[in-house]
């Protein structure tokens, strides 16, 4: 990959990292109930999330999924209902006053942010579409594959470790203002309605 194709590549990671969607929502939530320290850790779910779209996509198995009515159908409504788990879930969590936040973050273990993280992005097929559209324009044909993928995974991995910091930190400052369980259970709902929504944004996507 030359220097001006990825360039080119980082620019358009930058946007990817940016556009607001189902991680986003994901990291900004948990730093919301856990703080930043705790909550941030959900970025690291994500990233193992689109390393795992992107090695289906360099093994071939993305052409499947895209090709296939029936495998598409699977991932695709897996994805739905995970999203609206994770609403219902997030509209049902019990209203903790940020005064008791701590002593609830303790009970919930880094391995269980990652791994919900991890399967909100491995099992969405819009990451797989995304994947199969856009990172075969970046590749250098004639050029070992390898490389060139491990160059994309390292980039889109340092933008979303930067960009959703920034989210993480936005979010957790909000946690001085959930005093009350009104404010905490007006936050869960919204969030909560943001996972669903997406959800049925989800179900709506066809392949092009």
């Amino acid at each position: 990959m030359s220097l001006s194709l990825w360039l080119a590549f980082f620019a358009a990671a930058w946007a990817i990292s940016i556009s607001p969607g189902p991680g986003a929502v994901a990291v900004m939530s948990a730093s919301l109930n856990h703080g930043f320290a705790r909550g941030y850790f959900a970025t690291f779910g994500l990233i193992l999330g689109f390393w795992t779209q992107l090695l289906i996509v360099a093994v071939g198995l993305g052409a499947v999924i895209a090709t296939s009515a029936t495998a598409f159908a699977v991932v695709k409504w897996a994805g739905v209902a995970y999203l609206v788990w994770l609403g219902v879930r997030q509209w049902r969590a019990a209203p903790v006053p940020y005064a008791a936040a701590g002593a609830l973050a303790s009970t919930t273990s880094r391995r269980r942010l990652v791994g919900e993280a991890w399967l909100l992005n491995a099992v969405n097929p819009k990451g797989t579409a995304f994947m199969l559209a856009v990172v075969p324009q970046f590749l250098t044909p004639g050029e070992p594959l390898l490389p060139q993928y491990l160059v994309i995974a390292a980039t889109l991995t340092f933008t979303d470790l930067v960009v959703n910091a920034v989210y993480a930190a936005l979010a957790a400052r909000l946690l001085g203002l959930l005093r009350t369980p009104v404010r905490v259970r007006a936050v869960n709902r919204v969030f909560g309605s943001l996972f669903i929504g997406l959800g049925v944004l989800l179900a709506t996507f066809k392949r092009t």
